[in-house]
């Protein structure tokens, strides 16, 4: 029996890969339905190891193609969809360059701030110095890329919502459920993100999740 196409994400309240993936492959078109698996933490959700080779979420099955790793799904969905790089050659390696470092940077940001969708604009009591540090790096990375690329519409590289913009969106969220300030453009630029009607759609699908779902130890952070 043929394997079913299928994008296997975590809880939307708090899985920002699984956000990247999907927003990856909503961006493409691709007919796959989603499989969402409720995260417990820790990596204790025994049902992703029986099914993603890194144990991780998000994964894709798509026409006999098995990807994992949400910077990968992007290529993969790139592929398919070649807007979602940018067409010109020095914007596209402007795009790959900070797609590549959101994926691997800003650990102290992720520390301090997990996605929880269901955190309405409450700040931190303290902000660890590193974390200031990862947002402000950000805010300015968010405003040189708009500056130098992004004249032609809202997100980093223009009209395009991108890869670049993919590999963000989870931080946008971030910024917003804890209330962070940020500079005029890059405010807009969260703003832009915010109305994508696909982001408006996760936040929307991740409200109808049951209660049960949600974790102590991220619905804790004061």
């Amino acid at each position: 029996m043929p394997a079913l196409d299928r994008l296997v994400i975590g809880t939307r309240r708090y899985s920002s890969w699984s956000l990247r993936g999907w927003l990856a492959v909503r961006c493409a078109g691709l007919d796959v339905p989603d499989e969402v698996i409720a995260l417990r933490g820790a990596g204790q959700t025994s049902e992703i190891h029986a099914i993603s080779p890194n144990a991780l979420v998000p994964y894709l099955e798509h026409r006999g193609a098995k990807v994992w790793e949400s910077l990968a799904i992007c290529e993969y969905c790139a592929e398919i969809a070649p807007s979602l790089w940018p067409s010109e050659r020095v914007a596209r390696a402007a795009a790959r360059s900070i797609a590549s470092e959101m994926h691997a940077g800003f650990r102290a940001l992720r520390q301090a701030l997990p996605m929880n969708l269901g955190r309405e604009g409450r700040v931190l009591a303290v902000m660890p110095d590193e974390a200031q540090r990862d947002i402000e790096t950000i805010d300015r990375l968010w405003s040189v890329t708009r500056g130098q690329f992004g004249a032609s519409g809202p997100y980093l590289f223009g009209a395009d919502f991108t890869n670049a913009d993919i590999m963000f969106a989870p931080v946008v969220s971030r910024f917003t459920s804890y209330g962070i300030v940020l500079s005029p453009v890059a405010d807009a630029y969260r703003t832009a993100v915010l109305d994508h009607p696909l982001m408006q759609e996760w936040h929307r699908l991740a409200a109808l999740e049951p209660i049960e779902w949600q974790l102590d130890r991220y619905e804790s952070i004061a």
